[in-house]
């Protein structure tokens, strides 16, 4: 399947191929002309791809084709991507005159001579086998198809919680489920109400519908939600139900031994009725029930637990004398139809498409009754009215291979090859994590960055506001769950039968290595590991673009071995390791786009040579606390967009971060020694700047404010809020978007300059600032403020007046605010009662 990704990626190349950057350098080395057929060779070959991918199901030697056409596109792409690290190379030496013979003494080019030779061989060789592939593709009888036609649509929104308007058919079911939970538990303190069905049925949504229901929240005052998803080793689990349960402090209880854990857990559910979900449970061992439920049962009569599960043996084992087990059955032809026209149209819209109706019909009868299949296959075909493309839905040639008990479902394989093929390898990319993994927008926005699947930004556009169209576009079609928008990202999961999905056409080139599946793929191109044991004897692939090690590494010979082995790597992820340096060979990652070091506690320095990745987009230092400084010269690093540090260090190279002008985002974490950020310097491009936790900052040049878009300042208690801006000072337009103060007890007044954003502020969040009095009379006057939030702010006294543009307001633990703006009580209430969406009271998390 992971030939299917075959067209976006030529897409990719080819337009690689015309930039300007290979452009030069072809011309430099007498080369493009050859590149120039390799072009034309790639072009023709694409015309074809489209055509293949349907027809390669079905045919062995045509899968073949393809996968020597991946093989030489990949081989091509080394040589674009070489190309466009000696423009970079050529920048570099030109603005670091006088470093120049240290620069050339690291890059491949020291001699050009025998580079030139050695590229124009290369370039001959791929020539070559591209039109060899390009004959051997006349003996299919593929149709040239210029251009991927499938629709691109994106539909509103949702939240976290089941909309329990978008359920179809499972009204009985719900209550049928709250009758067992509601029903005495016959004398045990603990019982279980197992939902029981194969995968796609719709456990989860039928176990969200009852955890949300009214009737719970009045009979279970302690209510928990756990996604188990087959790690059912008992720390882990202990750890998620923590997580679930109220936690004031916000403890990491990852820091916690086994004894401490059950100890909190018991501590926490004495004395209180309970309703806790294990989601989607895969454990069919005795004893590990046993010790969990031991652990869970405090002696208050009538807690209760709900278990999702495809095993039937599960429900065995974890059944208790009161448990009751409810086997959820296909959705009726009706409620299955119900629930294709409720995604395929907009409301009311079906009764215009006669003809689309009567083959929904026969497709939703190809889908057995189960929902998952039914809603992919509709979210499909929303906003496609041409009649030929549902009826090749109905008649695709994999309705009709046979199944398998664990094969993939017909229905969600042809989704997947309805995607556009720029979606296809973004999709993949989620094979790499766990089942049951929560995904943050930011940082998958980042890997498809770094791995070039991204297209280049609009006008105005950030590489995350692309990516989060690219989300938005797989949740309409379903393949994304719990799709929820915060401040500025999105979170999000994937049901675990999409999640086999992308696991399934990401078979051969992304790989999660487990112990039970240890064996790396000759042409694995992405790779994540799951333990730190299996980094001993993982001979790896020298194609490798990506790279993520498990929490903990420590294995300092796989480190070096990668380094020298993996020249393309684009995407190294480090994140909890436990290395005290990196190799001084890691500068030799020229192709290198993301390194993330984050919460490396054990990191004390890096290599000067890091900066000679010159290509490097996003460098995270983050929570890296034992790190002394920032190495030397980072001002080479001429393409790097995000930053984020924590340093020992006294002085910040403020200079050097200067000439960073593609630099956009800017996170200090915990920098204890620093005093004074950014003086005299302008960064034009930065739009993004957090400061977390840094004690003795005392000073940040205003002149960063001025292009920013959104600016947190959190627990910095020697900061000079007022940036040098007096009485006496013109206020300049900013730009800010969004301002987050946290943990300020020098904060009083909002800062005169703020009112510079009066024009384009959406969101304010005020926290933990007791000392804050009065809120700027102008905020009223803030068109676009949408979003204000203020919490434990106990001296605020009042809002401003005529919020006329604010949708959502949040008051949380303000008792004076609590007391004036209570809803319907309230004496100011109706001052906000037009805000959509208000919260006022005390947040239990």
């Amino acid at each position: 399947m992971a030939e299917s990704l075959l067209f976006s990626f030529a897409e990719s190349l080819i337009g690689k191929l015309a930039s300007g950057a290979v452009h030069e350098a072809s011309l430099a080395l007498g080369v493009h002309a050859d590149l120039q057929q390799m072009e034309e060779s790639m072009s023709l070959i694409r015309a074809f791809l489209l055509d293949a991918e349907q027809k390669k199901p079905l045919n062995n030697s045509l899968s073949e084709w393809l996968r020597q056409i991946k093989q030489v596109f990949s081989d091509a792409e080394d040589i674009v991507d070489d190309f466009e690290c000696e423009a970079l190379r050529k920048h570099v030496v030109n603005t670091h005159g006088g470093l120049t013979g240290k620069v050339r003494r690291f890059f491949s080019t020291s001699n050009p001579l025998i580079y030139r030779i050695r590229m124009a061989h290369e370039i001959k060789d791929i020539k070559e086998r591209l039109q060899k592939v390009a004959a051997d593709g006349n003996t299919f009888g593929l149709q040239i198809i210029d251009q991927d036609t499938r629709v691109v649509h994106v539909t509103d929104t949702t939240h976290s919680h089941v909309n329990p308007s978008n359920v179809v058919g499972r009204q009985h079911e719900k209550q049928e489920i709250l009758n067992l939970l509601l029903q005495h538990g016959h004398g045990e303190s603990l019982s279980v109400v197992s939902i029981q069905g194969f995968g796609g049925l719709g456990k989860t949504t039928l176990a969200k519908l009852v955890f949300n229901d009214t009737t719970i929240d009045e009979c279970f005052p302690l209510k928990m939600w756990v996604c188990v998803s087959g790690d059912f080793e008992l720390r882990n689990v202990l750890i998620k139900i923590l997580n679930s349960a109220l936690n004031p402090t916000n403890e990491n209880f990852k820091n916690f031994e086994t004894e401490q854990l059950q100890n909190r857990l018991r501590s926490t559910l004495q004395r209180q009725k309970f309703l806790l979900v294990l989601d989607d449970v895969w454990n069919e061992y005795q004893a590990r029930w046993d010790d969990l439920k031991e652990i869970l049962d405090v002696g208050v009569e009538g807690c209760k637990i709900i278990v999702t599960t495809r095993s039937h043996k599960t429900v065995t084992i974890m059944c208790t004398k009161s448990s009751n087990s409810y086997l959820l059955e296909r959705l009726s032809e009706e409620d299955s139809f119900s629930l294709f026209v409720k995604t395929a149209f907009k409301e009311g819209k079906e009764e215009r498409y006669p003809q689309l109706l009567e083959i929904g019909k026969e497709i939703v009868n190809k889908c057995g009754g189960i929902p998952l299949a039914v809603k992919t296959l509709a979210s499909s075909l929303f906003s496609v009215v041409d009649k030929t493309k549902w009826e090749a839905m109905r008649d695709d040639k994999i309705w009709n291979l046979p199944q398998k008990e664990k094969d993939i479902l017909p229905a969600l394989e042809i989704s997947y090859n309805q995607l556009p093929s720029h979606l296809k390898p973004c999709f993949v990319c989620f094979s790499l994590f766990g089942e049951g993994s929560e995904f943050v927008s930011f940082y998958v926005a980042k890997l498809w960055e770094a791995l070039g699947f991204l297209p280049p930004p609009k006008e105005n556009e950030t590489m995350h506001d692309v990516a989060i169209q690219f989300l938005r576009e797989l949740w309409s079609r379903s393949f994304l769950t719990d799709f929820i928008e915060l401040s500025h990202c999105y979170i999000f999961k994937l049901h675990d039968l999409v999640h086999d999905l992308a696991m399934y056409a990401a078979k051969g080139e992304f790989q999660t290595i487990y112990p039970r599946s240890s064996k790396i793929s000759p042409n694995a191109r992405h790779l994540a590991f799951s333990d730190n044991n299996l980094l001993d004897q993982a001979v790896l692939p020298t194609g490798l673009r990506t790279i993520i090690f498990p929490d903990e590494a420590t294995n300092e010979a796989f480190l070096n071995t990668l380094v020298s082995r993996c020249k393309y790597l684009r995407f190294l992820e480090l994140s909890n390791s436990k290395y005290e340096t990196l190799p001084r060979s890691i500068g030799k990652l020229k192709h290198l786009r993301y390194l993330c070091l984050f919460g490396n506690k054990n990191l004390k320095g890096l290599p000067c040579s890091v900066c000679n990745l010159q290509n490097l987009e996003n460098l995270n230092l983050n929570e890296c606390t034992e790190l002394q400084e920032l190495p030397k010269g980072i001002s080479k690093l001429i393409s790097l967009r995000q930053l984020h540090i924590t340093t020992k260090q006294l002085h910040f190279p403020d200079q050097e971060i200067s000439t960073l002008t593609s630099l956009e985002t800017l996170t200090f974490n915990s920098c204890d020694n620093l005093e004074s950020l950014l003086k005299g310097i302008q960064l034009s491009s930065l739009t993004n700047l957090s400061l977390h936790d840094c004690g003795k900052l005392k000073t940040l040049s205003f002149h960063v404010i001025a292009n920013l878009e959104h600016l947190l300042i959190d627990n910095c208690c020697e900061l000079e809020l007022s940036m040098g801006f007096g009485n006496g000072n013109q206020i300049p337009d900013l730009r800010l978007k969004s301002l987050a103060f946290k943990s300020l007890q020098q904060l009083v007044t909002l800062p005169q300059w703020l009112q510079g954003s009066v024009n384009t502020l959406h969101s304010l969040v005020i926290a933990d600032c007791n000392n804050l009095k009065e809120l700027p009379k102008w905020l009223s006057s803030a068109v676009f403020l949408k979003l204000l939030v203020i919490e434990y702010c106990s001296s605020l006294q009042s809002l401003p007046d005529n919020l006329i543009n604010l949708e959502n307001l949040l008051i949380n633990s303000c008792p004076e605010l609590c007391k004036r703006y209570q809803p319907g009580v309230g004496q100011d209430y109706h001052k906000i009662s037009h805000i959509k969406k208000v919260f006022v009271g005390e947040l239990e998390e």
